[in-house]
């Protein structure tokens, strides 16, 4: 197993987990991206976006995507995991959590103060292993989305 930064050509097997996780999730039609939507997220001069992948054998079997958020309290910037997905034939061998340890790491480095997700309340196997790696749950908080239509309407 080897775990490294995301390069350009990743970005066909960083869609292609981005799509089963999302098959995981139960909502296959919400996924709109491409490749090459992922390429100029990663991959342009100021990027929006970061990987990590998780590569067996020459082939990418893990992702974690993520970005830099802002705590206005804390005054520093911390890391906010959007996607950890791992393709179940490799699950059990510790990739995922290898993935979330390299995330952590890198974030006491760059003196990020926070490292934060979401999880689906159904994924009490991720909820559990979360828990036990000392995260708390955010219970108080209610996430909002405003996107699509909706957004396009508030703009105006």
């Amino acid at each position: 197993m080897i775990i490294r930064e995301a390069v350009l050509g990743d970005e066909t097997a960083i869609m292609h987990l981005i799509h089963e996780l999302a098959i995981y999730e139960k909502a296959p039609e919400e996924v709109f991206a491409t490749a090459s939507d992922i390429r100029n997220s990663l991959f342009k001069e100021h990027p929006v976006a970061f990987c990590h992948v998780v590569e067996v054998e020459g082939t990418i079997v893990g992702i974690a995507l993520w970005f830099l958020n802002y705590s206005t309290w804390l005054g520093k910037p911390g890391l906010y995991l959007e996607d950890l997905f791992v393709l179940e034939e490799h699950r059990g061998n510790g990739y995922g959590m290898a993935l979330l340890k390299t995330l952590a790491t890198l974030a006491v480095e760059r003196d990020y103060e926070r490292f934060q997700w979401w999880v689906l309340d159904w994924n009490k196997p991720s909820i559990d292993l979360y828990i036990s790696m000392g995260a708390v749950p955010m219970d108080e908080w209610t996430t909002f989305r405003l996107n699509g239509d909706a957004l396009r309407k508030f703009a105006e």
